[in-house]
């Protein structure tokens, strides 16, 4: 009987830290360290990390109800806009990694749990890419034949993003869920 109290209790740690490492590999609880200097590339990805910051508390502990929650006939659920949001986010790495945007013809179901930690991959890979360029103009933003300059980025997905977890935010409120209140979009971490 021990043995299988000591086996269950082994299990139960190994799960909690495996829970605690998955959760550790996810982006933007807190927004990084600010670099020393102003170039483009900081100043790019530190909006970047900004919007992975929002993203991460706007959509943290959302529920199955929450993600369903729809204001209006008309209107996108919860879940729509964080799909908007991750297609945004592929656009945004796709510029920082030099590639075109391929619409895939066959698309990949993904759990919400899935598809918020590879937004947040995404925003957290082209902010490092961005980190430590010393030219942004290349990242061009690529659809078919169209290039469109990385100013496009900004005032484009980027900002878009940001708007979109405004809605994540107004959503979760209207569903009963409310934003953590302890989270400092001003410094970037949780209050104590």
């Amino acid at each position: 009987m021990k043995i299988f109290i000591t086996i269950g209790l082994m299990l139960s740690f190994l799960s909690i830290s495996a829970q605690d490492i998955s959760e550790e590999l996810i982006p933007y609880s807190e927004i990084p360290d600010y670099p020393e200097t102003f170039t483009a590339g900081t100043v790019a990805a530190r909006m970047i990390d900004g919007l992975g910051f929002r993203y991460y508390w706007s959509t943290e502990g959302l529920t199955p109800h929450d993600l369903a929650y729809k204001p209006s006939p008309d209107g996108r659920t919860a879940a729509e806009t964080i799909e908007h949001i991750y297609n945004l986010s592929q656009v945004i790495l796709n510029s920082t990694l030099m590639k075109p945007n391929i619409q895939n013809a066959i698309e990949v179901e993904m759990s919400f749990a899935e598809k918020r930690k590879l937004t947040l991959t995404n925003f957290k890979t082209a902010a490092d890419i961005l980190r430590t360029s010393d030219d942004v103009s290349k990242y061009k933003i690529v659809f078919g034949t169209n290039e469109l300059p990385f100013w496009n980025n900004l005032n484009g997905p980027i900002e878009d993003a940001v708007w979109h977890c405004g809605q994540v935010v107004l959503l979760r409120r209207a569903s009963g869920n409310p934003f953590n209140s302890k989270v400092s979009v001003l410094m970037g971490k949780i209050k104590e």
